[in-house]
């Protein structure tokens, strides 16, 4: 579809939250079955630009987390990013 961007040009400014919210309202819609094939792949396309902004947002929030460092005794020692030594 030629007007796919412009659908979904808003999820760039939406918050894990919001995009979540209406990723859970599309899998109820599609769900229940009562709605039209075409509507249901026009809604189902409109999910899969929701679940990858939500990966996105995720895989940033990731890269912001560090864990702790302990020392053989147990203390903190400092910390790293998440991915470190994996």
């Amino acid at each position: 579809m030629s007007d796919k961007p412009a659908k979904n040009d808003d999820l760039a400014a939406m918050s894990f939250e919001q995009a979540l919210e209406q990723l859970e309202k599309i899998v109820a819609s599609l769900e229940t079955g009562d709605v039209p094939l075409d509507k249901s792949i026009e809604i189902y396309e409109r999910g899969e630009a929701l679940k990858g902004h939500c990966e996105k947002l995720l895989k940033a929030a990731e890269d912001r987390i560090e864990k702790i460092r302990l020392d053989r005794n147990g203390a903190a020692q400092g910390t790293d990013p998440l991915d470190a030594g994996q």
